[in-house]
């Protein structure tokens, strides 16, 4: 029974004696700019995908499609995007995207969709798209609590430290309600934020306002 308990303590004494390993650090990764953009375009749709389709995933999504998509192919991708995971867009966004994405991803001619589009613009006013929109129908519509939250970084920015780091400054409004229209990245981060062009002018007021009064 000794020597049982002598060699456990013999073991014991000799795990205990090995020398301790370095606290591994945290591994860090940084991946890749990203390179590749929408397709430009002159039609409505190309400004929409850039404001809202890039809150989730970069272009090369669209890239991976197939190629013979066509108009009705490319909008019932824009919709489920919108029913099933919640992407901001209304039904007038829906068809103006898919518009966008047939002619320059699939060469159908724009003109071919112009009936269809006009008629979902023509519902959509009148089921989606409130006369006077406030600060949460905003934030809502485009998206854009989920990259930030008031008291906390998520994606971007808190808003709370974007008021604190304007507080005192005269130009805050202005530069904030730039920031929204244009996007951009180098200020928060690496991680880019998209640009909001379709957001009106006083819109785009709104949003600043409530930021900066956080």
């Amino acid at each position: 029974m000794k020597s049982v308990f002598g060699q456990y303590k013999a073991v014991l004494f000799a795990f205990c004696t090995l020398p301790v390993c370095a606290v591994a650090s945290p591994l860090t990764i940084s991946l890749p700019a990203e390179t590749i953009t929408l397709r430009p375009s002159n039609l409505p749709g190309y400004a929409i995908a850039q404001q809202k389709c890039g809150i989730c995933h970069s272009a090369d999504y669209i890239e991976y499609q197939p190629p013979g998509f066509n108009q009705k192919q490319w909008t019932g991708l824009a919709r489920k995007m919108k029913e099933s995971y919640g992407a901001p867009l209304s039904e007038s966004d829906v068809g103006l995207v898919g518009e966008y994405l047939a002619a320059t991803y699939s060469g159908q001619p724009a003109a071919e969709s112009k009936p269809v589009i006009k008629a979902i613009e023509v519902a959509a006013n009148t089921v989606d798209k409130p006369k006077v929109a406030d600060v949460k129908t905003l934030l809502d519509q485009n998206g854009c609590l989920g990259c930030h939250a008031i008291d906390r970084k998520v994606v971007g920015p808190a808003y709370h430290d974007v008021a604190m780091h304007y507080k005192g400054d005269a130009q805050a409004i202005s530069q904030v309600i730039g920031h929204i229209s244009q996007g951009g990245s180098g200020r928060w981060g690496a991680i880019p934020m998209p640009p909001f062009p379709g957001l009106q002018p006083d819109e785009l007021k709104q949003l600043a306002d409530f930021v900066l009064a956080q």
